[in-house]
């Protein structure tokens, strides 16, 4: 599929992108981006132009159990207009599966063993949910201002999360929380 569609760097791009320490992707993750980009190549190849979101959308449509008949359908008509074979391209869409063989057999991937420590991934989760809670709602905010839903002026999200012990009533970043070990409960039984 890699060059029936011309996507030249996909292998090298796949095998970072699960090989990493930092940020890996799932298998099921690695075939949606990958049937994607087999997507957004066939509609430029057809001279269609998309943006990512419309991608994102299009492959919904044509791999959703849950669409519509209808739904799929006008995605299928549309893709046929532009000289695409609907039905061929959803035989070409990959599995997960796929990809863990690819990644395994042809391209001798190995994933290396995260060794950092416990605390430090669950500490880099919490920053990275924070970061996309505080992006999001951003998002959502500035729609609703530009449709006039609501007036506010220059803004700043800020996402702060905190843990209460309701035993010891003590307070902490998570940051804190985690370099600390515990709170003072625990400090107190040590």
């Amino acid at each position: 599929m890699i060059d029936k569609y011309g996507l030249g760097d996909a292998g090298e791009e796949l095998e970072a992108r699960w090989t990493r320490i930092d940020d890996r992707w799932s298998l099921r993750d690695l075939a949606a981006w990958f049937n994607k980009r087999l997507l957004r190549n066939a509609m430029s190849e057809a001279g269609m132009n998309s943006v990512e979101e419309e991608i994102d959308n299009l492959y919904r449509l044509l791999t959703d159990d849950e669409v519509s008949g209808a739904s799929r359908i006008q995605i299928e008509r549309r893709l046929e207009r532009a000289g695409l074979e609907p039905d061929e391209l959803q035989r070409d869409f990959v599995s997960y599966q796929a990809i863990r063989t690819y990644l395994l057999k042809y391209r001798n991937a190995e994933r290396v063993k995260d060794d950092r420590d416990q605390r430090e991934k669950v500490a880099e989760r919490v920053q990275k949910l924070a970061g996309r809670t505080a992006t999001v709602t951003e998002s959502q905010l500035e729609q609703l201002q530009a449709g006039g839903d609501l007036d506010v002026g220059p803004f700043r999200t800020m996402v702060d999360v905190r843990i209460y012990c309701e035993d010891c009533n003590t307070q902490y970043t998570v940051d804190e929380l985690l370099e600390e070990g515990g709170c003072d409960c625990a400090a107190g039984t040590a």
